[in-house]
């Protein structure tokens, strides 16, 4: 049995009764959930499903979905959690990519992809089969099978999931990771925010993201109980918090911009007082807004720096951001960052260049593509692609994206130095910095901008601002008066659809 499987397990016979998980107005015993994943189990066996399958999920987020997680883990299945957002001929895309043999989804959304009971012999997807699955109705249809944890020994060393990156700058890689790898990731989150049995988890972002995956398996794999919630809003989050006396989440950054606004009402900052540690992660928390929470939620506040491939590899802390507030941190035990220069040798404190990191929760590499693996690499260091510096003491500050730098004139610049001047204008509700085409100087700073109030907005007075603020080299000559910033499903803004529209 593998080290997930032996884990929970051990979890469901220590606790049979305590809620494993929340979901709406659904929950779910511990003792409950193992039944579901020993029938479910039985069930994908008796649909085909063999060691090493690939399986793609269609799902939302729903007590179904983590089922099916434990149920990979425990048949030595690879799971390939979909983005529900995704166009139809983007999951084909995804589905051939991947080799998915098997679809876990609602019967509705099989429909909306116009497939049938019969799509097995659909060319386009190479599937063997389709489980259409009806929630509670169809795990219950089939009884356990008493040795269903024998059926197959699943390695910890195999690949356990295939996760999506979140191709904020263009098409999406598939991740390989291994339980092992997963399991050193919960082993890290667990020692770092001092995580117990007795933590409330909160899950607000998709399960397709291996940070929800990770929160899951926190809570699931330390007897603990967690929270999904099926859709996020800020108003919803802290409603949830109170009622089911959440103490520990990891959010995305964009998440906690929106409920920092909220909780200047003295009311709702009254409704967290059960939260004990909150992490902020995906995105630099602007400055601003990071004083805000650690003043209003009033509990331990953290924020990290990662990517899917790496997972955490530096943490802020509450009382490090006292003197380190534009600094995401220093690099967590067991982890190496250096930064490197374009000649390939390594940069000096305080110098910027590529992010680099060496760590044991390294993923094992992209799905099907060898050569972007390699290229990933830099001897034992995988290259973020994230540009930074790290200063004297060791602590690391991030300057963006490496393909979205601006290069103006022959100067480097970095779009965060600008956005994080721009957002010290009330008048602006966010901006993205980004490179415009220019014969003279290679390339200028435009800058998309979402105002306030449009009808009251001023745009000399950004102007102004910024001629105060920032070098000439730095100022923006071309600004684009929008709506909203293209976003991902974890908020991270898509420069790549700003340039293709503006430039």
């Amino acid at each position: 049995m593998s080290v997930i499987s032996r884990t929970f397990f051990k979890q469901a016979r220590n606790v049979p009764n305590k809620p494993a998980i929340y979901c709406d107005e659904n929950s779910i015993s511990y003792e409950h959930l193992a039944t579901l994943v020993n029938q479910w189990s039985s069930a994908l066996q008796k649909k085909g499903v063999q060691h090493g399958d690939h399986i793609a999920i269609l799902l939302p987020n729903c007590i179904e979905y983590v089922a099916l997680m434990l149920v990979a883990a425990n048949i030595g299945a690879v799971l390939v959690p979909l983005n529900l957002s995704l166009p139809p001929d983007a999951i084909r895309r995804a589905c051939q990519t991947t080799n998915i043999k098997h679809i876990v989804a609602t019967a509705d959304l099989l429909q909306s992809f116009c497939l049938n009971q019969n799509c097995q012999n659909d060319q386009i997807f190479r599937m063997n089969s389709v489980i259409w699955f009806l929630s509670y109705q169809f795990l219950n249809s089939v009884k356990s099978d008493s040795d269903i944890n024998g059926l197959w020994i699943a390695s910890d060393d195999e690949p356990f999931i295939l996760t999506m990156t979140s191709g904020s700058t263009g098409e999406p890689k598939p991740i390989i990771l291994t339980q092992d790898t997963k399991l050193s990731r919960v082993s890290a989150a667990v020692e770092m925010y001092k995580i117990t049995h007795t933590d409330r988890t909160l899950v607000a972002t998709p399960l397709y993201h291996s940070l929800a995956e990770r929160l899951v398996l926190i809570a699931l794999l330390t007897g603990g109980t967690s929270i999904l919630m099926p859709r996020f809003s800020p108003s919803e989050w802290i409603r949830t918090v109170e009622e089911k006396l959440i103490s520990f989440t990891i959010a995305v950054s964009s998440q906690l911009s929106q409920i920092a606004h909220l909780l200047d009402d003295e009311t709702h900052s009254q409704k967290v007082k059960s939260l004990r540690c909150v992490v902020s992660s995906s995105a630099l928390l602007d400055t601003k807004i990071k004083e805000n929470l650690i003043s209003k939620l009033n509990c331990e506040f953290h924020e990290c720096y990662g990517t899917s491939e790496i997972a955490i590899a530096t943490n802020l802390s509450a009382e490090d951001a006292k003197l380190k507030l534009q600094s995401v941190g220093k690099a967590v035990p067991k982890v190496k960052i250096k930064i490197l220069r374009e000649n390939g040798t390594i940069a000096a404190p305080n110098e910027a260049g590529e992010i680099i990191c060496k760590t044991p929760m390294i993923f094992s590499g992209y799905y099907g593509h060898p050569e972007l693996t390699k290229d990933a690499m830099f001897g034992e260091y995988f290259r973020t692609g994230d540009m930074g510096k790290l200063d004297k003491d060791g602590f690391l500050y991030f300057l963006g994206r490496k393909k979205e730098i601006i290069i103006t004139g022959g100067i480097n610049v970095y779009p965060i130095d600008i956005e994080s001047v721009i957002s010290e204008c009330t008048a602006v509700k966010e901006s993205a910095a980004f490179p415009f085409p220019d014969e003279k100087l290679g390339e200028i700073i435009a800058v998309a901008l979402v105002p306030k109030e449009p009808e009251h907005f001023k745009l000399r007075t950004v102007r102004f601002h910024c001629a105060e603020r920032l070098a000439d080299y730095q100022q923006p000559r071309k600004f684009f008066m929008v709506k909203e910033l293209p976003k991902n499903n974890l908020g991270k803004i898509m420069k790549h659809i700003l340039l293709s529209k503006y430039t």
